[in-house]
Parts: C-alpha cells; sequence; structure tokens
C-alpha cells in the first residue's frame, strides 16, 4: 500500500459524497465529517499493514455502494406519499430479471408458498 492509495481512496469517498447528496448540504457536510474523521483515525496505521489495507479496501467499497447505491428522494405530495427521486448517471440500474424469474423454481424464493400457511 502506498499514501497516494490511501489519498486516493479518501478523494473517492469524497466526490461520492458530493454525488450521492447533492443539493442536501447537512448530509453532505456530516458525511464528509465521518470520512475525514475515519480517515484521521487511521493516520498512524503504517501504510504497508494489513489493516491499512484492509481499511482503503473498505473505503473504496463505500464510496462506490454510494456512488451507485443511494438515491435521495422528495416529497412531492405528503398526502399521496409521493417522492421524486434523483437519480444520476452513476446510479446501478437493474433490469428486474431477479423479480421476473422469482418462483420459477430456481431456489431462491419460497414458490408457491404462503405465509400465512
Amino acid at each position: 500500500m502506498s499514501q497516494s492509495m490511501a489519498l486516493a481512496a479518501y478523494r473517492h469517498l469524497l466526490r461520492s459524497t458530493r454525488i450521492a447528496f447533492q443539493g442536501d448540504i447537512n448530509t453532505l457536510v456530516a458525511a464528509r465529517y465521518e470520512v475525514r474523521k475515519n480517515f484521521d483515525q487511521s493516520r498512524n496505521l503504517s501504510l504497508n499493514s494489513e489493516e491499512a489495507s484492509k481499511r482503503i479496501a473498505q473505503a473504496e467499497e463505500i464510496a462506490k455502494f454510494l456512488r451507485e447505491n443511494v438515491v435521495q428522494g422528495e416529497a412531492i405530495d405528503a398526502e399521496a406519499s409521493r417522492y421524486k427521486l434523483r437519480i444520476h448517471e452513476h446510479t446501478e440500474r437493474g433490469n428486474n430479471e431477479d423479480i421476473k424469474n422469482a418462483g420459477k423454481g430456481n431456489g431462491n424464493s419460497l414458490a408457491g408458498k404462503c405465509c400465512s400457511s
């Protein structure tokens, strides 16, 4: 591990928070504070240690998750429970194949079983 890898992971996390929490300044500031706090706690680790490698890998995973899986929603009609979602270019989109294939005996579902039985 090198210092440049740790810095790259830090930058990736900050960019991911900016993408995930765009327009929500309170959440953005809180997320950036947590990122900084966690990196400061790891500052004394040797860059060649296994623990440092694990933390850098974890930071990269969190950055990817924030970028691809966090979607903001804004209530547009509170009475009807309607929300406007901010889906951006980095948001992971599925093709619903898992849902279409649910219950077809692929071993991943409770095909034909009812929860009330």
